[in-house]
Protein backbone atom coordinates (compact mmCIF):
# COMPACT_ATOMS: atom_id res chain seq x y z
CA UNK A 1 0.00 0.00 0.00
CA UNK A 2 1.23 3.55 -0.73
CA UNK A 3 1.96 6.11 1.99
CA UNK A 4 -1.27 8.06 2.20
CA UNK A 5 -1.38 11.76 3.08
CA UNK A 6 -4.89 11.74 4.56
CA UNK A 7 -5.46 10.55 8.12
CA UNK A 8 -8.44 8.42 7.08
CA UNK A 9 -6.76 6.37 4.35
CA UNK A 10 -3.53 6.11 6.31
CA UNK A 11 -5.48 4.72 9.29
CA UNK A 12 -7.37 2.24 7.12
CA UNK A 13 -4.17 1.13 5.40
CA UNK A 14 -2.23 0.65 8.65
CA UNK A 15 -5.07 -1.36 10.18
CA UNK A 16 -5.66 -3.65 7.20
CA UNK A 17 -9.02 -2.42 5.94
CA UNK A 18 -8.11 -1.74 2.30
CA UNK A 19 -8.45 -4.26 -0.52
CA UNK A 20 -9.08 -2.04 -3.56
CA UNK A 21 -9.47 1.68 -4.28
CA UNK A 22 -10.68 2.94 -7.64
CA UNK A 23 -8.29 5.95 -7.70
CA UNK A 24 -5.88 5.92 -4.76
CA UNK A 25 -4.15 9.26 -5.35
CA UNK A 26 -7.35 11.07 -6.27
CA UNK A 27 -9.22 9.82 -3.22
CA UNK A 28 -6.26 10.53 -0.94
CA UNK A 29 -6.07 14.13 -2.19
CA UNK A 30 -9.81 14.55 -1.65
CA UNK A 31 -9.63 13.33 1.96
CA UNK A 32 -6.56 15.49 2.62
CA UNK A 33 -8.14 18.75 1.46
CA UNK A 34 -11.82 18.64 2.55
CA UNK A 35 -14.47 16.98 4.68
CA UNK A 36 -15.59 13.97 2.65
CA UNK A 37 -18.99 12.29 2.80
CA UNK A 38 -18.94 8.52 2.21
CA UNK A 39 -21.45 5.74 2.70
CA UNK A 40 -21.93 2.04 3.18
CA UNK A 41 -25.22 0.26 2.48
CA UNK A 42 -26.86 -2.23 4.84
CA UNK A 43 -29.86 -4.29 3.77
CA UNK A 44 -32.58 -5.03 6.31
CA UNK A 45 -32.70 -8.81 6.13
CA UNK A 46 -32.74 -9.38 9.92
CA UNK A 47 -33.61 -7.49 13.10
CA UNK A 48 -29.93 -6.90 13.82
CA UNK A 49 -26.61 -6.79 12.02
CA UNK A 50 -24.05 -9.41 13.04
CA UNK A 51 -20.31 -9.40 13.62
CA UNK A 52 -19.69 -9.85 9.90
CA UNK A 53 -20.81 -6.21 9.46
CA UNK A 54 -18.43 -4.85 12.10
CA UNK A 55 -15.60 -4.21 9.65
CA UNK A 56 -17.92 -1.90 7.67
CA UNK A 57 -19.21 -0.17 10.81
CA UNK A 58 -15.63 0.37 12.01
CA UNK A 59 -14.75 2.08 8.71
CA UNK A 60 -17.61 4.53 9.27
CA UNK A 61 -16.35 5.01 12.82
CA UNK A 62 -12.84 5.85 11.61
CA UNK A 63 -14.27 8.24 9.02
CA UNK A 64 -15.91 10.30 11.73
CA UNK A 65 -12.92 10.01 14.06
CA UNK A 66 -10.64 11.46 11.35
CA UNK A 67 -12.95 14.40 10.68
CA UNK A 68 -15.25 13.23 7.89
CA UNK A 69 -18.97 12.52 7.51
CA UNK A 70 -20.16 8.89 7.39
CA UNK A 71 -23.52 7.85 5.99
CA UNK A 72 -25.20 4.58 6.96
CA UNK A 73 -27.57 3.79 4.10
CA UNK A 74 -30.48 1.63 5.16
CA UNK A 75 -31.72 -0.58 2.34
CA UNK A 76 -35.44 -0.17 2.91
CA UNK A 77 -35.96 -0.28 -0.86
CA UNK A 78 -33.27 -2.70 -2.02
CA UNK A 79 -34.23 -5.16 0.73
CA UNK A 80 -37.45 -5.70 -1.22
CA UNK A 81 -35.26 -7.51 -3.79
CA UNK A 82 -32.17 -8.73 -1.96
CA UNK A 83 -28.54 -8.59 -3.08
CA UNK A 84 -27.80 -11.63 -5.31
CA UNK A 85 -24.02 -11.11 -5.18
CA UNK A 86 -22.22 -14.47 -4.93
CA UNK A 87 -25.39 -16.24 -3.71
CA UNK A 88 -26.22 -19.73 -4.94
CA UNK A 89 -29.91 -18.93 -5.17
CA UNK A 90 -32.36 -16.06 -4.87
CA UNK A 91 -32.86 -14.58 -1.43
CA UNK A 92 -36.23 -15.19 0.16
CA UNK A 93 -38.40 -12.11 -0.32
CA UNK A 94 -39.42 -10.33 2.87
CA UNK A 95 -42.48 -8.16 3.42
CA UNK A 96 -42.42 -4.35 3.76
CA UNK A 97 -43.56 -4.69 7.39
CA UNK A 98 -40.70 -7.08 8.18
CA UNK A 99 -38.27 -4.64 6.56
CA UNK A 100 -39.59 -1.76 8.66
CA UNK A 101 -39.34 -3.87 11.83
CA UNK A 102 -35.79 -4.90 10.95
CA UNK A 103 -34.73 -1.30 10.31
CA UNK A 104 -35.78 -0.31 13.82
CA UNK A 105 -33.41 -2.91 15.28
CA UNK A 106 -30.55 -2.21 12.87
CA UNK A 107 -30.55 1.52 13.63
CA UNK A 108 -29.75 0.68 17.26
CA UNK A 109 -26.62 -1.19 16.18
CA UNK A 110 -24.93 2.02 15.02
CA UNK A 111 -25.45 4.19 18.11
CA UNK A 112 -22.32 2.97 19.97
CA UNK A 113 -20.07 3.69 16.97
CA UNK A 114 -21.34 6.91 15.37
CA UNK A 115 -22.50 10.33 16.57
CA UNK A 116 -25.55 11.34 14.54
CA UNK A 117 -26.70 14.93 14.05
CA UNK A 118 -26.90 17.89 11.67
CA UNK A 119 -23.31 19.12 11.89
CA UNK A 120 -20.80 18.91 9.00
CA UNK A 121 -19.10 15.85 10.51
CA UNK A 122 -22.14 14.27 12.16
CA UNK A 123 -23.18 10.88 10.82
CA UNK A 124 -26.32 10.51 8.74
CA UNK A 125 -28.69 7.60 8.50
CA UNK A 126 -30.80 7.56 5.35
CA UNK A 127 -33.13 5.05 3.74
CA UNK A 128 -33.09 4.33 0.01
CA UNK A 129 -36.82 3.64 0.16
CA UNK A 130 -37.14 7.44 0.19
CA UNK A 131 -36.33 7.54 -3.52
CA UNK A 132 -36.60 3.96 -4.81
CA UNK A 133 -40.21 3.35 -3.75
CA UNK A 134 -41.49 6.34 -5.75
CA UNK A 135 -39.67 5.58 -9.00
CA UNK A 136 -41.66 5.71 -12.23
CA UNK A 137 -40.41 2.57 -13.95
CA UNK A 138 -40.69 3.78 -17.55
CA UNK A 139 -38.91 7.03 -16.72
CA UNK A 140 -36.28 5.10 -14.77
CA UNK A 141 -35.59 2.81 -17.74
CA UNK A 142 -35.27 5.82 -20.04
CA UNK A 143 -33.14 8.00 -17.76
CA UNK A 144 -31.04 5.39 -15.93
CA UNK A 145 -31.41 1.97 -17.54
CA UNK A 146 -30.09 3.18 -20.90
CA UNK A 147 -26.65 3.70 -19.34
CA UNK A 148 -26.20 0.00 -18.47
CA UNK A 149 -24.69 -2.57 -20.80
CA UNK A 150 -26.16 -6.04 -20.32
CA UNK A 151 -23.00 -7.50 -21.87
CA UNK A 152 -20.89 -5.83 -19.17
CA UNK A 153 -23.27 -6.79 -16.37
CA UNK A 154 -23.03 -10.44 -17.46
CA UNK A 155 -19.24 -10.24 -17.12
CA UNK A 156 -19.33 -9.46 -13.38
CA UNK A 157 -18.02 -12.29 -11.23
CA UNK A 158 -21.12 -12.25 -9.02
CA UNK A 159 -23.32 -12.89 -12.08
CA UNK A 160 -20.96 -15.25 -13.90
CA UNK A 161 -20.74 -17.48 -10.82
CA UNK A 162 -24.48 -18.13 -10.89
CA UNK A 163 -24.64 -18.58 -14.66
CA UNK A 164 -21.58 -20.84 -14.82
CA UNK A 165 -23.26 -23.10 -12.26
CA UNK A 166 -26.42 -23.01 -14.38
CA UNK A 167 -28.28 -21.51 -11.43
CA UNK A 168 -31.20 -19.22 -12.13
CA UNK A 169 -30.69 -15.45 -11.88
CA UNK A 170 -34.05 -13.72 -11.95
CA UNK A 171 -34.77 -10.43 -13.69
CA UNK A 172 -35.71 -9.09 -10.25
CA UNK A 173 -32.20 -9.80 -8.93
CA UNK A 174 -30.59 -8.51 -12.10
CA UNK A 175 -32.11 -5.12 -11.32
CA UNK A 176 -30.42 -4.97 -7.90
CA UNK A 177 -27.11 -3.76 -9.29
CA UNK A 178 -28.88 -0.99 -11.21
CA UNK A 179 -30.69 0.18 -8.07
CA UNK A 180 -27.46 0.09 -6.04
CA UNK A 181 -25.68 2.16 -8.66
CA UNK A 182 -28.57 4.62 -8.64
CA UNK A 183 -28.28 4.90 -4.83
CA UNK A 184 -24.75 6.23 -5.30
CA UNK A 185 -25.97 8.93 -7.70
CA UNK A 186 -28.86 9.89 -5.42
CA UNK A 187 -26.59 10.15 -2.38
CA UNK A 188 -24.15 12.26 -4.38
CA UNK A 189 -26.96 14.63 -5.41
CA UNK A 190 -28.69 14.73 -2.01
CA UNK A 191 -25.78 14.65 0.44
CA UNK A 192 -22.60 15.20 -1.57
CA UNK A 193 -21.38 11.59 -1.18
CA UNK A 194 -18.15 11.00 -3.06
CA UNK A 195 -17.19 7.52 -1.88
CA UNK A 196 -18.97 4.19 -1.48
CA UNK A 197 -17.30 1.55 0.68
CA UNK A 198 -18.11 -2.13 1.08
CA UNK A 199 -16.77 -5.66 1.03
CA UNK A 200 -14.72 -6.94 -1.87
CA UNK A 201 -17.78 -8.75 -3.24
CA UNK A 202 -19.36 -5.32 -3.85
CA UNK A 203 -16.61 -4.01 -6.16
CA UNK A 204 -18.56 -4.50 -9.37
CA UNK A 205 -21.71 -2.92 -7.96
CA UNK A 206 -19.80 0.11 -6.64
CA UNK A 207 -17.92 0.64 -9.91
CA UNK A 208 -21.31 0.52 -11.66
CA UNK A 209 -22.34 3.48 -9.52
CA UNK A 210 -19.16 5.39 -10.42
CA UNK A 211 -19.83 4.83 -14.14
CA UNK A 212 -23.47 5.84 -13.78
CA UNK A 213 -22.49 8.99 -11.91
CA UNK A 214 -20.05 9.91 -14.68
CA UNK A 215 -22.80 9.49 -17.29
CA UNK A 216 -25.35 11.44 -15.21
CA UNK A 217 -23.08 14.39 -14.39
CA UNK A 218 -22.04 13.89 -10.77
CA UNK A 219 -18.60 14.91 -9.50
CA UNK A 220 -15.95 12.18 -9.64
CA UNK A 221 -17.04 9.27 -7.44
CA UNK A 222 -14.78 6.70 -5.78
CA UNK A 223 -14.84 3.08 -4.58
CA UNK A 224 -13.06 1.44 -1.62
CA UNK A 225 -13.46 -2.19 -0.63
CA UNK A 226 -12.27 -4.33 2.26
CA UNK A 227 -10.74 -7.80 1.98
CA UNK A 228 -12.99 -10.84 2.25
CA UNK A 229 -12.65 -11.69 5.92
CA UNK A 230 -12.46 -15.21 7.25
CA UNK A 231 -10.77 -16.69 10.28
CA UNK A 232 -7.39 -18.38 9.84
CA UNK A 233 -9.17 -21.74 9.64
CA UNK A 234 -11.42 -20.44 6.86
CA UNK A 235 -14.62 -19.89 8.85
CA UNK A 236 -16.84 -16.98 7.84
CA UNK A 237 -16.72 -14.00 10.17
CA UNK A 238 -19.82 -13.40 12.28
CA UNK A 239 -21.03 -16.98 12.16
CA UNK A 240 -20.76 -19.86 14.61
CA UNK A 241 -22.08 -23.40 14.62
CA UNK A 242 -24.96 -22.09 16.75
CA UNK A 243 -25.78 -19.24 14.36
CA UNK A 244 -25.00 -15.57 13.82
CA UNK A 245 -23.05 -13.42 16.28
CA UNK A 246 -25.68 -10.68 16.63
CA UNK A 247 -24.90 -7.11 17.68
CA UNK A 248 -28.26 -6.67 19.42
CA UNK A 249 -27.94 -7.57 23.14
CA UNK A 250 -31.46 -9.01 23.10
CA UNK A 251 -30.41 -11.49 20.41
CA UNK A 252 -26.97 -12.28 21.85
CA UNK A 253 -25.95 -11.44 25.40
CA UNK A 254 -22.83 -9.33 26.01
CA UNK A 255 -21.33 -12.38 27.74
CA UNK A 256 -21.81 -14.62 24.67
CA UNK A 257 -20.53 -11.82 22.43
CA UNK A 258 -17.43 -11.50 24.63
CA UNK A 259 -16.90 -15.27 24.52
CA UNK A 260 -17.04 -15.30 20.71
CA UNK A 261 -14.05 -12.96 20.54
CA UNK A 262 -12.29 -14.64 23.48
CA UNK A 263 -12.28 -17.82 21.38
CA UNK A 264 -10.42 -16.12 18.50
CA UNK A 265 -7.79 -18.32 16.89
CA UNK A 266 -4.22 -17.46 17.93
CA UNK A 267 -3.21 -16.45 14.41
CA UNK A 268 -6.05 -13.91 14.16
CA UNK A 269 -5.49 -11.94 17.36
CA UNK A 270 -3.25 -9.21 15.93
CA UNK A 271 -5.36 -8.77 12.79
CA UNK A 272 -8.61 -8.53 14.76
CA UNK A 273 -7.13 -6.06 17.27
CA UNK A 274 -6.31 -3.76 14.34
CA UNK A 275 -9.69 -4.09 12.66
CA UNK A 276 -12.15 -4.22 15.53
CA UNK A 277 -10.62 -2.07 18.28
CA UNK A 278 -9.25 1.46 18.53
CA UNK A 279 -6.20 0.45 20.55
CA UNK A 280 -2.99 2.23 19.46
CA UNK A 281 -1.00 0.22 16.95
CA UNK A 282 2.05 -0.07 19.20
CA UNK A 283 -0.16 -1.71 21.87
CA UNK A 284 -1.67 -3.97 19.21
CA UNK A 285 1.83 -5.00 18.13
CA UNK A 286 2.81 -5.77 21.73
CA UNK A 287 -0.25 -7.94 22.29
CA UNK A 288 0.20 -9.71 18.94
CA UNK A 289 3.75 -10.71 19.91
CA UNK A 290 2.58 -12.63 22.98
CA UNK A 291 3.03 -16.35 22.65
CA UNK A 292 2.22 -19.54 24.50
CA UNK A 293 -0.33 -19.18 27.27
CA UNK A 294 0.18 -15.38 27.28
CA UNK A 295 -1.80 -15.13 24.03
CA UNK A 296 -4.90 -15.79 26.16
CA UNK A 297 -4.38 -12.43 27.85
CA UNK A 298 -4.34 -10.77 24.43
CA UNK A 299 -7.57 -12.57 23.56
CA UNK A 300 -9.19 -11.24 26.73
CA UNK A 301 -8.14 -7.71 25.80
CA UNK A 302 -9.53 -8.23 22.30
CA UNK A 303 -12.86 -9.53 23.61
CA UNK A 304 -13.16 -6.80 26.24
CA UNK A 305 -12.33 -3.93 23.88
CA UNK A 306 -14.73 -5.08 21.15
CA UNK A 307 -17.51 -5.74 23.66
CA UNK A 308 -16.91 -2.37 25.35
CA UNK A 309 -17.35 -0.50 22.07
CA UNK A 310 -20.70 -2.17 21.41
CA UNK A 311 -22.21 -2.78 24.85
CA UNK A 312 -20.26 -0.38 27.08
CA UNK A 313 -17.25 -0.82 29.35
CA UNK A 314 -19.31 -2.02 32.33
CA UNK A 315 -20.93 -4.85 30.34
CA UNK A 316 -17.54 -5.87 28.92
CA UNK A 317 -15.93 -5.99 32.35
CA UNK A 318 -18.88 -7.96 33.73
CA UNK A 319 -18.51 -10.50 30.91
CA UNK A 320 -14.78 -10.79 31.56
CA UNK A 321 -15.32 -11.26 35.29
CA UNK A 322 -18.07 -13.83 34.70
CA UNK A 323 -15.74 -15.85 32.48
CA UNK A 324 -12.93 -15.64 35.06
CA UNK A 325 -15.24 -16.76 37.88
CA UNK A 326 -16.59 -19.66 35.84
CA UNK A 327 -13.50 -20.98 34.09
CA UNK A 328 -10.66 -19.88 36.36
CA UNK A 329 -12.27 -20.13 39.80
CA UNK A 330 -15.01 -22.68 39.15
CA UNK A 331 -17.82 -20.44 40.38
CA UNK A 332 -21.29 -20.10 38.90
CA UNK A 333 -22.46 -16.50 38.71
CA UNK A 334 -25.90 -15.04 38.11
CA UNK A 335 -24.72 -12.96 35.16
CA UNK A 336 -24.35 -16.07 33.01
CA UNK A 337 -26.85 -16.41 30.15
CA UNK A 338 -30.00 -17.82 31.72
CA UNK A 339 -33.02 -19.53 30.16
CA UNK A 340 -36.26 -19.88 32.11
CA UNK A 341 -38.55 -22.82 31.34
CA UNK A 342 -42.30 -22.46 31.74
CA UNK A 343 -44.02 -24.87 34.08
CA UNK A 344 -46.52 -25.69 31.36
CA UNK A 345 -50.28 -25.07 31.33
CA UNK A 346 -50.89 -27.91 33.81
CA UNK A 347 -47.67 -27.48 35.80
CA UNK A 348 -46.38 -30.62 34.07
CA UNK A 349 -42.72 -29.58 34.24
CA UNK A 350 -42.72 -28.90 37.97
CA UNK A 351 -41.24 -32.33 38.71
CA UNK A 352 -38.44 -32.01 36.17
CA UNK A 353 -37.54 -32.50 32.54
CA UNK A 354 -35.46 -34.95 30.58
CA UNK A 355 -31.77 -34.27 30.09
CA UNK A 356 -32.33 -33.90 26.35
CA UNK A 357 -35.21 -31.44 26.85
CA UNK A 358 -33.08 -29.34 29.21
CA UNK A 359 -30.26 -29.28 26.66
CA UNK A 360 -32.64 -28.10 23.92
CA UNK A 361 -34.15 -25.48 26.25
CA UNK A 362 -30.65 -24.12 26.92
CA UNK A 363 -30.12 -23.45 23.22
CA UNK A 364 -26.86 -25.43 23.20
CA UNK A 365 -28.59 -28.26 21.32
CA UNK A 366 -30.90 -27.52 18.41
CA UNK A 367 -33.05 -30.67 18.62
CA UNK A 368 -33.50 -33.71 20.85
CA UNK A 369 -31.45 -35.73 18.35
CA UNK A 370 -28.72 -33.10 18.40
CA UNK A 371 -28.69 -33.27 22.22
CA UNK A 372 -28.34 -37.05 22.15
CA UNK A 373 -25.39 -36.82 19.74
CA UNK A 374 -23.63 -34.23 21.89
CA UNK A 375 -24.27 -36.21 25.06
CA UNK A 376 -22.87 -39.31 23.36
CA UNK A 377 -19.61 -37.65 22.29
CA UNK A 378 -19.20 -36.00 25.69
CA UNK A 379 -19.21 -32.41 24.39
CA UNK A 380 -22.41 -31.52 26.25
CA UNK A 381 -22.76 -31.88 30.04
CA UNK A 382 -25.33 -30.95 32.69
CA UNK A 383 -24.08 -29.94 36.13
CA UNK A 384 -20.59 -30.98 34.97
CA UNK A 385 -21.83 -34.58 34.63
CA UNK A 386 -21.50 -36.68 31.51
CA UNK A 387 -24.98 -37.78 30.49
CA UNK A 388 -25.54 -41.50 29.88
CA UNK A 389 -29.34 -41.48 29.48
CA UNK A 390 -30.68 -38.44 27.58
CA UNK A 391 -34.27 -39.46 28.45
CA UNK A 392 -33.69 -39.59 32.21
CA UNK A 393 -35.86 -37.07 34.08
CA UNK A 394 -33.80 -34.59 36.06
CA UNK A 395 -35.77 -33.24 39.06
CA UNK A 396 -35.56 -29.55 39.89
CA UNK A 397 -34.18 -30.37 43.30
CA UNK A 398 -31.10 -31.69 41.50
CA UNK A 399 -29.80 -28.27 40.46
CA UNK A 400 -26.19 -27.10 40.35
CA UNK A 401 -24.73 -26.41 43.79
CA UNK A 402 -28.11 -25.25 45.11
CA UNK A 403 -28.29 -22.41 42.57
CA UNK A 404 -31.85 -23.27 41.54
CA UNK A 405 -30.62 -23.85 37.99
CA UNK A 406 -29.10 -26.55 35.83
CA UNK A 407 -25.69 -25.69 34.43
CA UNK A 408 -25.57 -26.79 30.77
CA UNK A 409 -22.14 -26.62 29.15
CA UNK A 410 -21.04 -27.22 25.56
CA UNK A 411 -17.31 -27.68 25.11
CA UNK A 412 -15.05 -25.53 27.24
CA UNK A 413 -16.59 -22.11 26.81
CA UNK A 414 -20.35 -22.18 26.26
CA UNK A 415 -22.37 -22.25 29.47
CA UNK A 416 -26.07 -21.56 30.06
CA UNK A 417 -28.11 -21.74 33.26
CA UNK A 418 -31.59 -23.27 32.92
CA UNK A 419 -34.15 -22.30 35.55
CA UNK A 420 -37.83 -23.03 36.16
CA UNK A 421 -40.12 -20.00 36.07
CA UNK A 422 -41.46 -19.22 39.54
Amino acid sequence: MPAFKSDFLRTLSERGFIHQISDESGLDELFAKEVVTAYIGFDATAKSLHAGSLIQIMMLHWMQKTGHRPVALMGGGTSMIGDPSFKDEARKLITPQDIDDNLVGIRRNFAPYLAFGDGPQDALMVNNADWLMSINYVNFLRDVGRHFSVNRMLSFDSVKLRLDREQSLSFLEFNYMILQAYDFVELSNRHGCRLQMGGSDQWGNIVNGIDLGHRMGTPQLFALTTPLLTTSSGAKMGKTAAGAVWLDPEMMSPYDFWQYWRNTEDADVGRFLKLYTTLPLDEVARLARLGGSEINEAKKVLATEITAMLHGRAAAQAASETAAALFERGQVVESLPTVSIDRGPNNEWADGRSNAAIAVASGLASTMSDARRKFADGSLTINDQRIVDPNNIRPWENTYKDTGAFKVQLGKKKVVLVKLNS
